[in-house]
């Protein structure tokens, strides 16, 4: 059916089809008698027919700027894999009328479930009054006993609160949900109106559409205001860095978070530090941000994690994302936990049926905004009320993971109450009864056509640190999924912004950065956490450690069948299991020593990331969720390659798997055939049958194309770090990891080919400048000439040289001293200290000498120093800007 959006316009009504609306359910863009509600008629008259005619082009765009920003959603469904967002075209319209009596009874709500929060752990009267039900309270997981008796400043245990609202089919406003443990959706919320309100500039500037920044501004004013009581100390116990400035801190439960999105998102509109829980400390009752710099305090957290993962010392001990003594802390009152741990239990969607007279009770008041008809089946005479008055019900769980009870949700749909009676009363408390809400229905566009479907409102209020309510004018609308009855997100629902109207001119006020001058642009640097720095830093090893295995294992593969090759098998074994690419039980064997053959076995048995060994598929595993724990300094072409690198190597290996044969499955075939290590697993059984043959089990050609595809995705990879990132202080730490690894490696293939005297030796020389990557070097600078001073002078002494051992050092032991620096180093030991200048290291001369017996004992000696200041390198670094330990090494320097 056409639409008139007025006289002036009506050729519009053309070119869009209305779809039928849904019985039984308030239709916001309909009225009864089929005409345009006014709200809507204005908003397709200020668009105008040629505004209509781009709304599929609004609509491919929206999807584009999804695609551009990255903006995802997790669903845990999904096995860790993120969705695009979802964001309908038209907005969520609410008029001025209506949204003033939806935020009297948002307000109220909040007030209400503050009061309720502070009495359940204060003087808990309505527990002894019989207002509450003990058993609702106590029996809830998000009641937190660890915070009874805690009072926050100012009494405010809540600074977000969040109301689900539901339209009703006669056009009421009603309650279906509270959220207080740590609501989500502001971030996406402010993510749509960017996007939705400059495609409708027109309409959203006319319609006088409330902006929502004073909403975020006023929540930075609660927070700021509420820290200045933890920040009492902070000036006497340092003038000298005191910053009158309260630090916040947005606490996330990590990229695996459903909403990890918005967290990102909404901590750079505000301004707050990004953390996950192990990016905190808790040091003499007070919480710090680990930094590359050292320790700083932290005033304020707001929080994105749930209640009991917060503490693992006093609620959940396995859990591994919270922060240890964060409670003590905050009971100390050094901390402000935003909102207070143990919240969640007004949550419970059976505090429905107890509200009104709470409401009395506390406030004196009756509820502006009623909520939906529900009975807990904790009271015999509220659950024999909803089996006499309803054939049909929501059975949902009284608490969450309710696992025992088990009943099927929301999203199931009203449930017939008969068949629910005996599992019911077997366990009244677990269940609670809600009456079926039928929504109302937002219109959307759909190709070339408005259909409609049900949706809900989130409300925010934000409180003042006065006692006092700010509702934040629009909020966070969803809609449900194709041929759903309920909302979800995760089944299918997506997102709409919402637009509150206003006869008023609204305000421009916005936290959005200004447009910059040139005056105003400063080199400033990003705080740089120890979580950030320490992922960078092993990336680097990772990195390094996977080239280097690549390189060694290409070259291995391609000699065990040379001239020189039981000459060099002593050393090769070494250097692989140096290396981790064979471990010394892989090729023991009770018969014979370990011949060509078991070695290359164990050498391909190992590749698989599941392999007993440190292999190369972990590495590359590892390299990539190190990286992805700091995605955002990556650009895309760089995470790209880092991914395609661990998941071509992958398949590869897969493709293998058919050549395998039927083996006797020995050892690791049945332990890790079941994982990604199957290839492993599969490889090692087949290749130790009777009479099997490494050479007869797999593809020699498959694998070396393989290993030549990863080394050159490595190296692209080793490019991107050096050419691609900004060169900030975590940055260096990129860099000193690739060269900790570097170096100690290279001083391990230096030392396991001269120790097995095959340093002068043609297969030993080779063989160390391929290693090295010196070949073309070498020949060029020394053709036909086979000469260890040479040799050494290349890959030991030679400063240029990107592998040369001294060079190596040399450029580590920089670039230390550089991040000692640049991160505070005068409290530290310098580093030079730790690593000895090259005037104190051997000279070439001595490095050439042999001793009585042949060998180069001088240069095995330095290899071994080289090792061990590497690792004392690494382990400094550790101690110093990421755990924050003093070391040997580390002390206060006076």
């Amino acid at each position: 059916m056409p639409f008139e959006a007025s006289a002036q316009h009506a050729d519009a009504s053309s070119l869009l089809r209305l779809l039928p609306g849904h019985d039984g359910h308030w239709d916001e863009l309909r009225d009864a008698s089929g005409a345009l509600r006014e709200p809507w008629r204005q908003f397709f008259a200020l668009l105008g027919e040629s505004g209509i005619a781009r709304l599929a082009d609004h609509h491919a765009s929206i999807a584009q700027q999804i695609r551009d920003n990255d903006i995802s959603y997790n669903v845990y469904a999904d096995n860790g894999k993120s969705r695009p967002w979802a964001l309908d075209l038209l907005p969520f319209l609410i008029s001025e009328a209506e949204w003033a009596q939806i935020e009297r009874g948002v307000t109220q709500r909040a007030h209400l479930l503050n009061a309720i929060v502070a009495d359940i752990y204060g003087s808990q009267t309505l527990l002894e009054r019989g207002q509450l039900p003990p058993a609702l309270v106590f029996g809830h997981p998000g009641y937190l006993r660890p915070v009874k008796g805690f009072t926050p400043l100012g009494g405010q245990y809540l600074q977000v609160v969040a109301l689900d609202l539901a339209r009703t089919p006669n056009g009421d406003w009603s309650v279906i949900a509270h959220r207080t443990e740590a609501p989500s959706g502001l971030g996406y919320a402010l993510e749509n109106r960017l996007i939705v309100s400059t495609l409708f500039a027109e309409p959203f500037r006319s319609l006088h559409v409330s902006r929502l920044a004073p909403i975020y501004s006023q929540l930075m004013a609660t927070l700021v205001q509420a820290a200045q009581e933890t920040m009492r100390d902070d000036e006497s116990a340092d003038s000298a860095s005191f910053d009158a400035s309260p630090h916040i801190a947005l606490l996330t439960p990590g990229p695996y978070s459903e909403t990890y999105f918005e967290h990102v998102f909404l901590a750079r509109y505000l301004g707050v530090t990004l953390v996950e829980g192990k990016d905190l400390t808790v040091r003499g009752d007070r919480l710090y941000l680990k930094t590359l710099a050292g320790l700083e305090r932290v005033h304020v957290v707001l929080r994105r994690l749930d209640d009991a993962f917060c503490d693992p010392v006093e609620l959940r001990a396995d859990s591994t994302i919270g922060v240890p003594g964060l409670l003590q802390v905050m009971r100390a009152g050094n901390v402000i936990v935003s909102n207070v741990p143990g919240a969640g239990f007004v949550e419970s969607p059976a505090l429905h049926g107890f509200l009104p007279g709470i409401a009395e009770a506390l406030l004196g008041e009756e509820l502006v905004l009623p909520g939906v008809p529900t009975w807990w089946c904790g009271e015999e005479a509220a659950r024999e009320q909803a089996f006499t008055h309803l054939d049909d019900a929501l059975i949902v769980p009284t608490w969450p993971l309710a696992e025992r009870a088990a009943p099927p949700g929301i999203e199931q749909g009203a449930q017939p109450l008969a068949a629910w009676r005996e599992r019911i009363e077997a366990m009244p408390d677990a269940f609670t009864i809600q009456q079926e809400q039928r929504f109302s229905c937002t219109p959307r566009y759909e190709a070339g056509s408005i259909g409609s479907r049900p949706s809900v409102l989130r409300v925010y209020a934000i409180a003042d640190v006065n006692g006092g309510w700010h509702v934040m004018p629009g909020g966070f609308t969803r809609v449900a999924g194709e041929r759903q009855r309920t909302v979800s997100m995760q089944h299918g629902g997506s997102s709409v912004d919402t637009w509150v109207l206003s006869s008023q001119p609204t305000s421009t006020f916005t936290l959005l950065p200004s447009p910059m001058q040139p005056a105003d642009l400063a080199r400033k640097h990003r705080t740089v956490s120890s979580r950030a720095a320490e992922n960078l830093f092993w990336a680097g090893r990772y990195g390094e450690r996977a080239e280097n295995n690549v390189r060694l294992l290409r070259l291995i593969l391609g000699s065990l069948e040379g001239n020189d090759a039981d000459a060099m098998f002593p050393a090769l074994v070494e250097l692989a299991t140096y290396c981790g690419l064979v471990q010394p039980g892989d090729m023991a064997s009770p018969h014979a020593p370990p011949s060509p053959q078991t070695f290359e076995r164990a050498l391909v048995a190992n590749l698989g990331e599941s392999a007993g060994s440190v292999s190369i598929s972990q590495n590359l595993n590892c390299q990539a969720r190190a990286n992805g724990e700091v995605r955002g300094r990556l650009s895309n072409d760089h995470w790209r390659v880092i991914l395609a690198a661990r998941n071509d190597f992958e398949d590869a290996l897969q493709a293998l798997l058919p050549l395998q044969g039927n083996g006797n499955g020995g050892p690791g075939g049945a332990t890790n055939g079941a994982t990604n290590g199957a290839t492993s697993g599969v490889m090692n059984g087949a290749m130790n049958g009777p009479g099997s043959s490494a050479v007869d089990r797999y593809d020699r050609v498959t694998l070396a194309s393989a290993l030549e595809h990863l080394s050159v995705q490595l190296s692209a990879i080793s490019g991107a770090q050096g050419d691609r990132m900004t060169r900030d202080e975590a940055w260096r730490l990129l860099f000193a990891g690739r060269h900790i690894e570097r170096v100690a490696t290279m001083a391990a293939f230096m030392r396991g080919v001269a120790a097995h005297g095959q340093l002068a030796t043609p297969a030993g020389f080779d063989l160390l400048l391929q290693l090295f990557d010196s070949t073309l070097t070498y020949r060029s600078l020394y053709p036909g000439r086979f000469e260890v001073p040479a040799l050494l002078d290349l890959l030991v002494i030679e400063p240029q040289n990107p592998r040369g051992i001294y060079g190596v050092y040399e450029r580590l032991r920089n670039k230390l001293d550089e991040i000692a620096v640049t991160a505070g180093g005068v409290r530290h030991r310098p580093f030079a200290e730790l690593l000895p200048p090259l005037s104190l290291l051997p000279t070439l001369e001595s490095l050439c000498e042999v001793d009585e017996h042949g060998a180069y004992a001088r240069l095995i000696a330095l290899c071994d120093q080289i090792g061990g200041l590497a690792n004392a390198a690494a382990h400094e670094i550790s101690a110093r800007y990421f755990s924050h330990a003093t070391t040997l090494a580390s002390q206060v320097w006076v």
